[in-house]
């Protein structure tokens, strides 16, 4: 994840891939199977490891910023199942980690500011408390063919989820409209729990198709029902920094995928709404980029 300033979702990196599912059976698969027991195919596995980082608005200020968004760091492991019914796509997540100091949020920003020669970040140690936190997330997506013209083809793939949590709770709706030549998979991959799609799974689905060139634009939508945000209300089990979430929060989106044989690669621009009340200054919606890079072995 790239953003054009330093505050609120500043920073974001997340790397996994497929294992083997007869090495590992995961818990994730367990329900997959009791949500979607009209699937089809086999289950895929997947294992990443992530942060994220959230920072307020000015990250020169040493002292508390009551009013604007807590500093928070998000360090976790996760797996993922998978599995397809025809124009389907059903995934569970489970991510366990940990909030706070011990997430390396300081050293991560700190070090990068200082290769890139950007100025220090001075509020780390105002950041919410060490805490181990989870979550676990359902996914589903579908896809619809809207037509088909010299050579382009017209998707609608609308998707629903839920994610319940120490670290989220929420309920999600939202879709994006996509065009392009040769389209597969569901989508661009995201960041988000469940958002990304196992390349086991799409090399099971997509082996009939031989073309080394793929690529098509995009334009979707996410809403966001929240019930809890531990990067804003802050953590659970003490007290802290927090400020108060706003229960509805919307993402749109726009951005191009390209696929070059086994190299995939897709770029997407992301306009977030306001995610918290405040008094302050502070606030607002923010704009960031995102970079997803996957490669088929």
């Amino acid at each position: 994840m790239l953003t054009r300033a330093d505050r609120y979702y500043t920073n974001g990196i997340k790397l996994g891939g497929g294992v083997p599912f007869d090495l590992l059976q995961f818990p994730a698969a367990e329900l997959l199977r009791q949500l979607t027991p009209e699937g089809s195919g086999k289950i895929h596995l997947g294992l990443f490891v992530g942060q994220n980082l959230y920072t307020p608005q000015s990250i020169r200020i040493s002292q508390p910023q009551p009013l604007d968004r807590p500093w928070a760091a998000w360090l976790y492991l996760g797996g993922a199942a998978q599995r397809t019914k025809e124009n389907r796509l059903d995934t569970v997540e489970i991510d366990l980690g940990l909030v706070g100091p011990s997430a390396l949020g300081r050293e991560v920003q700190s070090n990068w500011h200082r290769l890139i020669g950007s100025p220090q970040p001075m509020g780390w140690h105002n950041q919410i408390g060490n805490e181990p936190a989870f979550l676990v997330s359902y996914f589903g997506k579908t896809k619809h063919s809207l037509g088909n013209s010299s050579g382009l083809e017209l998707e609608l793939i609308p998707h629903g989820g839920a994610t319940l949590g120490t670290v989220m709770t929420l309920a999600r709706a939202g879709g994006i409209l996509r065009l392009g030549r040769h389209m597969t998979g569901f989508g661009p991959d995201t960041i988000e729990p469940g958002g990304a799609m196992l390349q086991n799974m799409r090399r099971e689905i997509e082996s009939g198709r031989s073309q080394n060139l793929e690529w098509y634009v995009f334009a979707g939508l996410d809403h966001r029902l929240i019930a809890h945000n531990i990067f804003l209300d802050g953590t659970v089990f003490r007290n802290g920094p927090s400020v108060r979430h706003r229960p509805h929060v919307y993402d749109l989106t726009a951005g191009l995928s390209l696929r070059i044989k086994a190299v995939r690669i897709s770029v997407t621009r992301v306009r977030r709404s306001e995610e918290f009340f405040t008094a302050a200054k502070s606030g607002g919606p923010q704009t960031f980029d995102s970079v997803n890079l996957g490669i088929e072995f």
